[in-house]
Order: C-alpha cells, then sequence, then structure tokens
C-alpha cells in the first residue's frame, strides 16, 4: 500500500508567487509612469537642449545609482526586507504627490534661475543640480525596490530573472498606456494620481503578504571572504572559479554604458525615418524594454547557474555582439522597413506605428534580449559572490548614465553612426574573457564589425533628389542637420531629413511671416524670433537699419546651416551683403530662453513649429503664451504663425484656445492666399489688438528703403493689404475654439492629438482652409479702432472678396495655358474687382495673364487691361461696394 503522494509544495506557493510577480509588474509600471511625466514636467523649465536631455537622464539614472548602493546594503542584511519595500513604495507615492502639485511652478523659477543666455558652467550646473535634488527622494527609493523585492522573493525561490523580468514589462505597459491613453485623457497631474495611487496599492499589498514575515536567516546571502576563490560546487562538478570584484564593476559599468549607448544611436537613426512623434518615442522604449524584460525571463526558464563561469559569460557577450551587428545593420533598411506596413494594412495611422514599430524591432529587439539575460547573469554572479545586488544595480546605472553623454553628446557627433556601431560590437566583444579572444565567440562579430568599418556606407538617410546634390550635412548632438540642393538650384534645410519650412527660392510668404506683425507695432526697435530655420525670414526683419533682430534655435547645427541661405535673394529682393543684415542668434531653446526672462521686445515672432514633433506642443502652451505676455515692452506685440497644411482643426482649436486665454483681445491673420500651405497667424497684444489704418499708413509712409522694398516684395505696401489678412476678431475665435480642451502643460493635448493628423490626415489643407474661413468671419465691429466710415466698408467688401477668391481657387481646374486660364477665371476675377476694387490678389494674376497672351490675342489682352484700369479708376473715386459675389465657377 502507497501512501497518497504529497503535492508538492511549489504548487502551493503558485498563487503567492503569481501575486508577488504582479506586485513587481505594478512596481516597474509605476516607475516608468513617474518617468515620463516628470520628464515632461522637468523640460517645461529646462528646455530640450542637450544639456536638459542630460539632465533628466542623470537626475534618474543618479537618484537609482545612489538608491540601490546606499540602501541596498540595508537591505541585503535586513530580515524584514519585505516592509523595506512597502516603505519605499510608499515614499514614492507621497513625494510623486509633492511633486505633482509643486515640480511645475519649481521649474519656471528654475528658467529664471538658468537665465536666457547663461554661461556654459552655470547652465549645466543648475541644470543637472536642480532635478536631482527634486527627483532624488523618490528615485533613491526607486532604486532600491528591485533589491527590496528580490531579497524577499529569494525566500520563495522566486529568481531574480523572473522579478526583474516582470518588472520591466510592467514598464513596457506602462510607457504605452502613459503616452497613448492616460495623458492625453485625464492630462499630468490626474495620471500622476494614479501613479501614486499604483505605488500606494504596492505598499498595502506588500505590508499585508510580508509585513508581519521576516526571512530567514538561511535567504541570507553569505559573502564570500576569499573573493575570487573557488566556491564549492554540487556533487560530482567541479567547481567554478568566481569572479573578482574590480573586473565585475568593470562589465556592469562596461554593459550599461554599451547598452544604452545602442539604444541612443538606435533612437538617433531611427528618428530619421520615424515621425519623431511622442507616440514614436513610445514605441522604441517600449520596443527597448520588452526585449530586456524578454530576455530576463529567457533567462531564468532556462536556469542558469550563477556560477557557471567564464564560457557562459563568453558565449552570452559573442552572442550580444552578434546580435548587435546583426540588428544595426537593420539601420541601414530602417526607411523600408517604416514604409513597408502601408502595402498591406489599410489604416494610415496604424500602418505608420506599424512601420515604426516594425524598424525599431528589428534594430532594438535581438540585442536587447540577449542584454536583459547578460544582466542578470552578471547580477547572479555577484550575488553570489557576496554582493547586495543593490550594488550591481548601482554601478550598471551609472554606466547608463554615462551613456548619453558618451555617445550622444561626443561620439556620433564627433565619428559618426556607422563608426560607434562598430565601437559598440567590438567593445562587446573585447569583454569578453581574454582566453577566449583567439575563438570564434570573439573573432565572427569582430570580422563583421571590421567589414563594416571598410565597406559600410554612412549611416544616415538623405533624400536628395535627381540631379541635385548635397551641400552640406552635420550630425549634431541632437539632429542630423543637411541643406539640399535639387536639379534647379534651390536649397531646402533639412532636419533629420525632413524638409523644414523655406528655401533658397523663399519669396512672398517668408516676406509677409516677418513684415505682417511688425507693421501692426507703431515704431519698433527690437524684434525677436523664436526659430531661425534658413534664417529669410529673420533677415526680412532685419532689412530695416533701425531695428534690433535677434533669432532663438534650438540646434547650433541648424544656425550654422543658415549661412548657406544668407546670400540667396528672391529676384529683385534686397540687395547688399548678408553680412551687413544686423541679425543675431541664438542657440538655445525657445521655450526655456522665453521663460527665463530677461530683456523686452516690442515684437516677437514665433515660427512655424511643426506641432506633431516631440517636443514642440510646449510651444503652444498657455503657460508659454503668458511668458511671451512678460517679455513683450509696453505696447508690444506677439504673433504666432501656424501651419494649417501640419495641423487638424480640432489641434488648432486648442491652441486657440489657450492663446485666448492669454490674449483675451487677441486676432487672427491670414500669411497668404496659398492653399496647399496655408499658414495663419495668432496676434496678441495686451491692452487690445485693434487696426488703426491711418497709423497704419503713415508706418508705411515712414518705412526704411530696404523695408520697403521687403514691403513691396511681399505685396502689403499698400494701406489694404495688411488689414485685408485680417481673418477674425477675439468674438470669432471665441466661437471658433468653442468649449474645446485648451493647450497647457498639464493638459498637453497638442503634443498627443497633432501626431494623429500626421499619421493620418483626414482632410487637405484647402479644406480646412476653406472650413476655417467660412467658420471664422471677420467684423470690421471687432478688428477696427474706428469701425464705421468708408474704409470699414472696402475692408468688408476685401473680406468678402478674398473668402469667394479662395473657394474660386479650391475649384478652378488648373492649366498651363495662360489663354485657357484667362478663359476659366476673366468673369469670376473680374466679379470679384467689382465688388472689392482694392483687392489685390484678383487684380495681379489677371493682369499677368493678360500681358502673356498680348502676343497671339492683343484683342482679349487689352480688353482685360482696359476694364482693368477702368476697376482702377474706380478704385481712386468714391468707392461704393456692388451686391453680393455669385456662386463659384466650375
Amino acid at each position: 500500500m502507497t501512501d497518497t503522494p504529497t503535492p508538492p509544495r511549489r504548487s502551493r506557493r503558485a498563487p503567492l508567487a503569481a501575486l508577488a510577480l504582479a506586485l513587481a509588474a505594478l512596481s516597474g509600471a509605476a516607475g516608468l509612469a513617474w518617468q515620463v511625466l516628470w520628464t515632461a514636467q522637468l523640460s517645461a523649465g529646462l528646455g530640450h537642449e542637450i544639456v536638459a536631455v542630460l539632465a533628466v537622464l542623470a537626475a534618474f539614472f543618479g537618484g537609482i545609482a545612489l538608491g540601490a548602493q546606499v540602501l541596498g546594503h540595508r537591505i541585503s542584511i535586513t530580515r524584514w526586507p519585505g516592509r523595506w519595500y512597502a516603505g519605499l513604495e510608499a515614499a514614492i507615492a507621497l513625494w510623486g504627490l509633492v511633486l505633482s502639485a509643486t515640480l511645475a511652478p519649481v521649474m519656471q523659477q528654475t528658467a529664471t534661475l538658468i537665465g536666457a543666455e547663461p554661461t556654459a558652467l552655470w547652465h549645466w550646473t543648475v541644470a543637472f543640480a536642480v532635478p536631482l535634488l527634486l527627483l532624488l527622494p523618490a528615485t533613491a527609493a526607486m532604486g532600491a525596490t528591485l533589491p527590496a523585492l528580490e531579497r524577499q522573493l529569494r525566500g520563495q525561490r522566486i529568481s531574480l530573472g523572473a522579478v526583474y523580468s516582470a518588472n520591466t514589462f510592467g514598464a513596457v505597459g506602462a510607457v504605452l498606456l502613459t503616452v497613448f491613453l492616460f495623458i492625453p485623457w485625464w492630462g499630468l497631474r490626474e495620471t500622476a494620481w494614479l501613479c501614486a495611487a499604483t505605488n500606494g496599492l504596492c505598499a498595502v499589498l506588500a505590508w499585508r503578504l510580508w509585513g508581519a514575515r521576516p526571512v530567514t536567516a538561511i535567504d541570507t546571502p553569505q559573502p564570500d571572504p576569499v573573493g575570487p576563490a573557488k566556491q564549492a560546487a554540487p556533487a560530482g562538478q567541479s567547481p567554478v572559479p568566481m569572479m573578482g570584484s574590480p573586473r565585475l564593476a568593470v562589465l556592469l559599468l562596461a554593459t550599461g554604458i554599451l547598452g544604452i549607448g545602442y539604444e541612443v544611436l538606435a533612437v538617433r537613426v531611427l528618428s530619421q525615418v520615424t515621425e519623431n512623434t511622442v507616440y514614436s518615442y513610445a514605441v522604441m522604449l517600449a520596443v527597448y524594454l520588452m526585449g530586456t524584460a524578454a530576455g530576463a525571463a529567457i533567462h531564468q526558464r532556462l536556469r542558469p547557474d550563477a556560477q557557471s563561469g567564464d564560457a557562459r559569460l563568453a558565449r552570452l557577450l559573442g552572442l550580444l555582439a552578434v546580435a548587435l551587428l546583426s540588428a544595426g545593420a537593420s539601420l541601414w533598411w530602417a526607411d523600408v522597413l517604416c514604409a513597408w506596413p502601408a502595402g498591406w494594412i489599410e489604416s494610415a495611422w496604424l500602418s505608420a506605428l506599424a512601420g515604426e514599430a516594425l524598424a525599431a524591432t528589428a534594430a532594438m529587439l535581438a540585442p536587447t534580449l540577449v542584454m536583459g539575460a547578460l544582466f542578470t547573469h552578471l547580477c547572479g554572479r555577484a550575488q553570489a559572490g557576496g554582493w547586495p545586488l543593490g550594488r550591481a544595480l548601482a554601478i550598471n546605472t551609472v554606466g547608463a548614465a554615462l551613456a548619453p553623454l558618451l555617445i550622444g553628446l561626443w561620439l556620433v557627433p564627433a565619428v559618426g553612426a556607422r563608426a560607434v556601431l562598430v565601437g559598440l560590437v567590438l567593445g562587446y566583444g573585447l569583454l569578453m574573457p581574454r582566453a577566449h579572444w583567439r575563438r570564434m565567440v570573439f573573432w565572427v562579430p569582430a570580422g563583421g564589425a571590421l567589414a563594416l568599418a571598410l565597406w559600410g556606407t554612412p549611416l544616415r538617410f538623405i533624400e536628395v533628389p535627381e540631379g541635385g546634390r548635397l551641400l552640406s550635412h552635420r550630425d549634431g548632438v541632437m539632429a542630423a542637420v543637411s541643406v539640399v540642393e535639387d536639379a534647379a538650384g534651390v536649397a531646402r534645410l533639412h532636419i533629420n531629413n525632413r524638409i523644414q519650412e523655406g528655401s533658397s527660392a523663399s519669396g512672398l510668404i517668408e516676406l509677409r511671416l516677418a513684415q505682417l506683425p511688425l507693421l501692426m507695432h507703431a515704431a519698433p526697435s527690437r524684434a525677436l524670433f523664436l526659430g531661425l530655420g534658413t534664417g529669410f525670414t529673420a533677415r526680412a526683419a532685419a532689412q530695416d537699419a533701425a531695428l534690433r533682430v535677434e533669432a532663438v534655435e534650438l540646434l547650433p547645427e541648424v544656425i550654422a546651416a543658415a549661412a548657406l541661405f544668407a546670400p540667396a535673394r528672391p529676384a529683385g529682393g534686397p540687395s547688399g551683403s548678408a553680412t551687413a543684415v544686423p541679425l543675431r542668434p541664438i542657440a538655445a531653446d525657445a521655450r526655456r530662453f522665453i521663460q527665463a526672462g530677461g530683456p523686452q521686445y516690442d515684437v516677437i515672432v514665433a515660427d512655424l513649429f511643426h506641432p506633431a514633433r516631440n517636443g514642440a506642443g510646449g510651444l503652444y502652451t498657455v503657460e508659454q503664451f503668458a511668458a511671451v505676455r512678460e517679455r513683450l515692452a509696453p505696447g508690444g506685440l506677439f504673433c504666432q504663425w501656424l501651419a494649417l497644411h501640419q495641423m487638424s482643426l480640432d489641434t488648432l482649436r486648442s491652441i486657440v484656445g489657450a492663446f485666448l486665454q492669454v490674449y483675451p483681445e487677441g486676432m487672427a491673420v491670414l500669411a497668404s492666399n496659398s492653399l496647399d500651405t496655408p499658414v495663419v497667424g495668432l496676434i496678441g497684444r495686451p491692452g487690445g489688438t485693434r487696426l488703426d489704418p491711418e497709423a497704419l499708413n503713415r508706418r508705411l509712409a515712414r518705412a526704411s528703403a530696404g523695408m520697403r522694398r521687403s514691403l513691396v516684395l511681399a505685396q502689403i505696401d499698400d494701406g489694404f493689404a495688411l488689414p485685408g489678412s485680417l481673418l477674425g476678431g477675439p468674438a470669432a475665435l471665441r466661437r471658433f475654439a468653442g468649449s474645446v480642451r485648451v493647450n497647457t502643460d498639464d493638459q498637453p493635448q497638442v503634443v498627443h492629438d497633432a501626431p494623429w493628423e500626421t499619421y493620418d490626415p483626414r482632410s487637405t489643407p484647402r479644406q480646412r482652409l476653406l472650413s476655417l474661413v467660412a467658420e471664422v468671419r471677420p467684423d470690421a465691429g471687432e478688428l477696427l479702432r474706428e469701425p464705421g466710415g468708408e474704409p470699414a466698408a472696402r475692408l468688408q467688401a476685401y473680406w468678402e472678396a478674398r473668402r469667394r477668391y479662395l473657394e474660386i481657387g479650391a475649384a478652378v481646374r488648373l492649366n498651363p495655358d495662360p489663354g485657357v486660364m484667362l478663359e476659366r477665371l476673366r468673369e469670376p476675377l473680374m466679379d470679384l474687382l467689382r465688388h472689392s476694387p482694392d483687392f489685390r490678389p484678383a487684380h495681379d494674376p489677371l493682369q499677368a495673364m493678360a500681358l502673356a497672351i498680348e502676343p497671339t490675342d492683343p484683342a482679349l489682352a487689352q480688353a482685360v487691361l482696359a476694364e482693368l484700369q477702368a476697376i482702377r479708376a474706380r478704385r481712386a473715386s468714391a468707392y461704393r461696394p456692388t451686391p453680393p459675389l455669385p456662386n463659384t465657377p466650375q
């Protein structure tokens, strides 16, 4: 008779183990979500310059490393690691709540402390010290949570690999949910409350599970008094030598540098083919974390012996070098991988995100799988050698903190991405024990790296059109900046392989972006442009010798590239050397520069920042608009230009709502009548923005010679062009904005909404423009200082003619034959001029078409020109608008 078998002890522990791993996942999720939130809040004051990026990373990694080192030793010898873990989670929750209420105003003060143009020493000192001190209580606690969890769960026979894997998988879910759902739905503050609640739940569950259950002495790892001496092995096996402490420290530090260094490299390269939205970076980070989590899980399932010696270490390092080489090679085809899903996924936004995920997976998944296994293996060997887990974690995290500085700030700009990839592969190979340097495990990746160094093409993406050429290229610390010339000799600025607004053929629109806001000020003496780009707009403003012009640009490489555009002038444009233009460029983040305070300006003009690009949304918030108001001199004026071809009307509503909160008397203008690249400007002035046509005429009369030439080219040299560009006043804008959620630092609507229009445009730019013009109607009663009389009536007719002009342009079928176009447009445009003789946008095309057909059909040409002459004569005499305009022709 046999006894009934007793169920294995492991099965009785299964529910408790699953709960413990779920706790580890929740802890990792909360930690990563906090990182996303704090990064967004810190950037509001520190900006997006490289020093700010490095400072934020240093604050996280430095705090985690310090917490792991200082608290990890205490945790390794305590019998109450569960209580420690509960206390750490509670501390994170409490400090997170404190920061959610105080971090935003503190960062505004930090921007002031740094100053607008600080010395490098002062900038780096403040930027690194403030976030490190602010986040230290929470990040130090985060650094000790993994050692506390591992110490507690070791007694339940749950391995480090399982704990680390669960913790990191939780972080994967957090980055996706936080970026894609929580922040867009709730904003930063309410998401912070959710994070704090998650930490609090972890604390309560941990206390209930382990608060009354100390671990036994047998669960505490015993230090190895001999150091590298041989450890006892199971029966029948040879003892395996332990690794010495200096060598182990070097391995942990170096793998931290190389691992995060590859992440920095991959993100830099992929940013040239992805859309660079907040979702692009979330997907890349999620892939990186998922790989390390899966690698740790696989390593744990294989049940490797932590004391398995140098052979296993060499195999892991060799495998990682090969994985890095093969995955790094996929970066050369990243653009193809990004575009591939569009062939089999109908949804535009889904195919775009799938392409970004595919390129990130090809570049990161294989290496991070081995990185997760290698990290777990090294930590296991450290513990077997008597190290507390916190010490190993601290050393590895210090390496991770150094990686962006060494790779991103120094190596990539200095030697290029391809050379850095070769160096990373060789770096892993050189970490192998020397006995393995003569074996295949070393020479396979080393040979591949050598071949890549000798025959590989530069790892960069630059679209050069047929017949064109590359004028310049710089791998900067934050982006790759190129100037590409096409076959016609037109040069264009590319940032991360994307064509920016403006080129050497820039003309009317760039001039109007400068001169329209400047004309609205009676006598500006100092102007600030936020964003330099090609520099054309800022230099157009600087044609006025009496005006001091400064331009703030985030990327120093863009400032250098702008010099290539300086000599270019539009046909018949202002003459003179570009070096004579009094324009001072400033390398700084526009948001930080404004928030820092400093001199005041008569006119501040904000450039066309693409709202979908990660970080650009912070330039359209209530807080930023309020900071700009503080930098305006008495009577000063602010103009925010918005590219309607880059955003949906809902995104525009959110920005307009934010603008009106700061400038309740604001107005909108239309930069030009372009249907495919429409640009809208928001004009704000403390005290009101009503326009005085008589003051405008006086301003035009006393314009300098250089400025007058620019005004003629910009077609705003008469008294109706500027007021005719007005789109709507405050009442019309408030109706347009409606009850939309405005864009603020706490509710960053633009940064999360604008990318969807980039991924999947729901309408064309001309459709948006026509909808906007139909919805926002200008009213002389709220736009002019003297709303009655003949000027107001003429302007109302002008605005109505503009509306119909845009509708005609959207409906007409284009033809290269000027005779055909004249036949189609003669009567519609003449009707506009009969209604509004001041409307030059209808007059000038008709005149140009008549002159073009004069050699072939002089009678028709003379008839058109005579009719235009009669309309001009009527314009000079007493003016009476005609009845409403007819319908749009087909």
